[in-house]
């Protein structure tokens, strides 16, 4: 791989580190603001907003210019976002500023690995990009509970400067100090970012043209028969796993009696299983193979029902791990069919727009759907198991559809054969 290339993981990595560290310290804050318990999944709502109403304009803006420099604007609306929360502003408004710089960021971050790298070394690329992003998602939510824990802030709101009043304050505040600073490193890294040289003619400016090219590549992909079915798995996967983020923390302080910052380590565990379920499906299942495992998608929900009955840490930890490996081995091969057929059929900005166009819609519909239960009162269990039951019949319906698919295929085989 050339040195870029290890320039642009590391951006990538503290961008998103960051971005999901905000996500819990702005739950604190939401707290200190004594806010309604359906307020907190609305966080995540109003991020990926920004990924489903841009999804037809941010490829031609990734493409106007250099892609490090797109990645170092972006993050500086990321930044911005971040600052807002110091000055009062609600954290509903100040996270959507932080999701418009990422959904800007995406497409840049992808399409600057075709102008680096040689065919042959994209999909290596793409998994080490898709699996560094799991990682700091998780990762970041584990760095956002210890920035919350009690001992950790203290420590952070002990420093003093003299002569200079800094305002900070409270726990969340200090927590945004470190976020702070570990945007300005991957802003540092985007710097570092080498321009590749690559320069594409004048971008399309009119928002019609781009809506209905958006429009047509979204339609192109559904149409296919492989990759409707792996789309359809993806954007069910997660959205779910973005709600289940909520869940589980909600079940950790339920059931197992733990405060948001030890609730958020639950997700560093979690990691463990997505990294040990990524590596058995690298070892083990073939792309051919991918729409083979889809019943796993119904063991998870079923499995998910499961946290209703555990009611201590040491069941938990094990059950996480379980979660996060079934998700690992089941997403990886579903991703990597989805970029191959997006790629045959589209371009590989345009395939990457749409799915996360698809992806985020469902992000936005769950976490919509969650948020109402949530306000109706009803219990963490009756959620869970109606979450559990959601999933697994979804996917029931992916694996009925995708056999119809098959038997209309076996029988234009047939009908050609018997012209012969």
């Amino acid at each position: 791989m050339k040195r870029g290339f290890y320039t642009i993981m590391a951006a990538q990595f503290f961008s998103s580190l960051a971005d999901n560290a905000l996500l819990i310290a702005a739950i604190a804050l939401l707290v200190e603001l004594q806010s309604p318990a359906w307020m907190t999944p609305m966080l995540k709502l109003f991020f990926v907003l920004s990924y489903v109403l841009l999804a037809a304009f941010v490829g031609p803006f990734a493409d106007a210019m250099p892609k490090g420099k797109v990645m170092f604007i972006t993050n500086l609306i990321k930044i911005s976002g971040c600052v807002m929360m110091f000055f009062d502003v609600h954290p509903l408004a100040a996270y959507a500023v932080v999701g418009f710089g990422a959904a800007a960021y995406s497409p840049a971050k992808y399409g600057i690995l075709t102008e680096l790298l040689p065919p042959e070394k994209l999909v290596l690329a793409n998994g080490w990009i898709e699996g560094l992003t799991v990682v700091s998602i998780v990762l970041g939510t584990v760095m956002g509970g210890a920035l919350i824990n009690v001992h950790v802030s203290s420590f952070l709101l002990s420093f003093d400067f003299p002569l200079l009043s800094t305002g900070i304050d409270t726990v969340a505040e200090a927590a945004l100090c470190v976020i702070v600073v570990t945007y300005f490193i991957a802003a540092a890294f985007n710097l570092s970012i080498p321009d590749t040289g690559a320069r594409y003619e004048k971008q399309e400016t009119n928002l019609v043209k781009l809506v209905v090219g958006f429009s047509n590549a979204c339609v192109a992909l559904w149409k296919d028969k492989l990759g409707q079915i792996s789309l359809a798995v993806t954007t069910l996967m997660w959205g779910a796993g973005a709600t289940l983020q909520f869940i589980v923390l909600k079940w950790a302080e339920s059931h197992l009696g733990l405060a948001l910052d030890k609730a958020a380590f639950l997700q560093g565990v979690v990691a463990i299983g997505i990294t040990i379920g990524a590596v058995l499906a690298a070892r083990f299942v073939k792309l051919r193979q991918a729409l083979s495992i889809m019943p796993l998608g119904i063991g998870m929900g079923l499995i998910v029902m499961s946290l209703t009955v555990v009611h201590s840490v040491w069941f938990a930890y094990p059950l996480m791990i379980l979660v996060g490996a079934i998700a690992g081995f089941f997403i990886v091969p579903m991703n990597a069919l989805l970029q191959h057929r997006g790629h045959v059929l589209l371009s590989a900005g345009h395939s990457i727009a749409v799915q996360n166009f698809n992806e985020n819609l469902s992000v936005l519909t769950m976490l919509v759907l969650y948020a109402v239960l949530i306000s109706l009162n009803l219990s963490t269990d009756t959620v869970i198991v109606l979450f559990g039951l959601f999933v697994a019949g979804v996917m029931f319906f992916i694996m009925r559809w995708h056999a119809a698919n098959q038997r209309v295929k076996d029988s234009i085989s047939l009908i050609g054969e018997g012209k012969h």
